[in-house]
């Protein structure tokens, strides 16, 4: 009988190519890395929390190419080629995203911890142009949670910034 179990064979590095937050990053990582871990970790890009790691809270969504997304459950060679997007890279040019302003001055939040996941939630479901109402909204946004229960003043958030972007989009429209 050996003395040692025999050393189990490590799996070779993947590399991809990703382009987080507007910059592009050539890496290896192994098979079973996740998103999360890779932002976090490998990029140092910590404003994505790791809440609960299954996929039930959302306090790790991001956007990739515009949809939102779990990250604690993407594996990172799953987004090869893909556009990502944290809370990091939402501000332009030294100004806050809209949601950002909107959440602080609607007290959006009062930990905090929830607060990137459900601001990058916001901003894609902003975008996909899907919610109208507060109704909307609340289901829309049911896979983020806010343990401080901040619901009230996130939607009163997401409303403002909503009904602004659409009337912005309607008077670009008009004659």
């Amino acid at each position: 009988m050996p003395a040692h179990p025999p050393n189990p064979v490590a799996a070779p590095a993947i590399p991809i190519d990703l382009h987080v937050n507007g910059t592009s990053h050539r890496i290896d990582v192994e098979p079973w890395v996740t998103l999360l871990d890779l932002l976090r970790e490998r990029l140092h890009l910590t404003g994505t929390k790791k809440g609960c790691d299954h996929g039930q809270c959302g306090a790790c969504t991001v956007m990739v190419d515009g949809e939102r997304v779990n990250s604690c459950l993407k594996l990172a060679p799953s987004v090869d080629g893909c556009q990502v997007t944290t809370i990091e890279g939402l501000a332009r040019d030294g100004a806050l995203d809209p949601l950002q302003q909107a959440f602080m001055d609607h007290d959006a939040f009062q930990c905090g911890y929830c607060t990137p996941g459900q601001i990058c939630s916001a901003r894609a479901l902003i975008d996909e142009g899907r919610a109208t109402t507060r109704d909307e909204v609340r289901e829309l946004m049911s896979g983020n949670l806010c343990r401080c229960g901040a619901y009230t003043n996130i939607v009163d958030a997401v409303m403002e910034v909503l009904q602004r972007e659409r009337s912005t989009v309607s008077a670009e429209g008009a004659p």
